[in-house]
């Protein structure tokens, strides 16, 4: 591994969150990190009658759930009052308004991949909401903080947490893998099919693949894992109709045929770097990521063939 010091190798460009698992992210100017990711990603989730998480993989439809929350929830620091709301739109649909306060019901047998708890139900208007916007039943439920604990895989990362999160608290991506991508394909695709928290712009396409460790406003961030990509990418966020692009063209060169060929295969794709922030274990003020960041890169691996995956 190569210690790297010098000029920044990229600025942060968006950041997004994405505060209902699935549906649509929030593009801000600055985000506050927390223990489980940048604060209010992910804390929400839409689940079926048995408490299983609903996705896009199988409800395509959750591509069209815009969500707004007030900007100054972007402020460190700031706490809810009895006038916050989560809003939540989509085509057809009456304004939907969650409080921001943390709701008194608990729904037992939530679940999400291999994990499952108890989660903060948000009640019978957001359920109907969700159900008839689905055309089947649904209920929509908050993360239980206080109650509950999603562990990252510890082969990968040990001590770190999520909410709602696939698997990790963060997803870096830069605009030079973006621009790679879309040279190759017939019909560019944008940003928002591949759900980054972080992208960064002003590297070389992929350079984030190597990136083991890099700081961003005085916060060390690692690379823990190249991100393996599910169906969502073929998913147009725009119509929630689902196509074989951009996955058909990764496969050519970003399967892990391609870039591991070393390694055990089994048909991955890879498009981005999971990361986790250790300086988010500790607690104090000032750590805020902001648009326009400098990104300076201290650790990296030799190769993709290399970096975790």
């Amino acid at each position: 591994m190569a210690e790297v010091i010098g000029a920044p190798a990229a600025q942060v460009k968006s950041i997004f969150v994405y505060p209902i698992k699935s549906c649509r992210g929030i593009s801000v100017s600055q985000a506050p990190i927390t223990s489980t990711g940048f604060r209010w990603d992910r804390q929400w989730l839409v689940v079926n009658s048995k408490g299983r998480a609903y996705t896009q993989r199988v409800e395509p439809k959750l591509a069209l759930v815009e969500v707004a929350l007030p900007t100054e929830a972007f402020s460190e620091g700031w706490e809810p009052n009895n006038d916050s709301y989560l809003v939540i739109r989509a085509p057809g649909m009456d304004p939907l308004k969650i409080p921001l306060s943390n709701p008194s019901v608990v729904s037992d047998g939530v679940s999400v991949w291999e994990w499952s708890g108890s989660a903060l139900d948000e009640g019978a208007e957001a359920a109907m909401w969700f159900s008839t916007h689905l055309g089947k039943p649904s209920r929509l439920v908050r993360f239980s903080e206080v109650k509950e604990m999603r562990v990252v895989d510890p082969n990968y990362a040990q001590g770190y947490n999520v909410m709602f999160s696939d698997g990790y608290p963060y997803l870096v991506l830069s605009q030079g893998s973006l621009n790679a991508l879309n040279s190759l394909l017939k019909e560019p695709v944008p940003v928002n099919r591949f759900r980054p928290n972080v992208l960064v712009d002003g590297c070389e396409p992929f350079a984030e693949d190597l990136w083991k460790e890099i700081r961003i406003n005085k916060l060390t961030f690692e690379g823990v894992k190249l991100c393996s990509r599910c169906k969502v990418p073929t998913i147009n966020q725009e119509t929630a109709l689902e196509g074989s692009e951009p996955t058909e063209t990764l496969l050519q060169f970003r399967s892990d045929k391609a870039l591991r060929p070393n390694k055990k295969q089994q048909g991955k794709v890879y498009f981005g770097q999971n990361m986790v922030c250790s300086d988010a274990l500790s607690h104090g003020k000032g750590k805020i990521v902001k648009v326009g960041d400098p990104v300076y890169v201290h650790k990296v691996v030799p190769s993709s063939a290399e970096a975790p995956a």
